[in-house]
């Protein structure tokens, strides 16, 4: 489930940030896409997937996966808005900006909930184990 989750996630960005399915529209006449430098910047794939009962060694490693992804997205969010204020852009592009900043955002929440998703399946497991070894 969560690998379908990863490659939803992989596809998604591919797909919002083509510039070529970008159609929109905006009241200026400018069509919603990327200004080249901000396509040359490098969305980071989603850290891999954690075990659905996962171990303490699962947790750190995937805590480490988690907070290098949040760096990589931070360093991604940074060179996209980079020219954002540039007289040159138009609002599609801005717009278009706008989106990949909020797309990004949206990935890292959704990573960030899988993450506290696994460490609740944790102490839950942990919970019932403790549970059984006093019955």
């Amino acid at each position: 489930m969560k690998r379908i989750i990863f490659a939803g996630l992989a596809f998604s960005a591919w797909l919002a940030l083509t510039p070529a399915m970008a159609q929109e529209v905006m009241k200026d006449g400018s069509i919603v896409v990327l200004p080249i430098p901000a396509q040359q910047c490098n969305l980071p794939s989603a850290p891999p997937p954690i075990p659905a009962n996962p171990v303490y060694d699962d947790l750190i490693l995937a805590q480490k996966g988690v907070k290098a992804f949040q760096t990589e997205m931070e360093k991604y969010r940074e060179c996209v808005n980079h020219d954002i204020l540039s007289d040159e852009l138009s609002d599609g592009n801005r717009q278009a900006i706008t989106n990949a900043y909020n797309y990004s955002v949206d990935m890292e929440e959704r990573v960030a909930g899988m993450f506290n998703e696994a460490v609740r399946a944790y102490k839950a497991n942990k919970a019932s184990k403790a549970k059984q070894d006093k019955d």
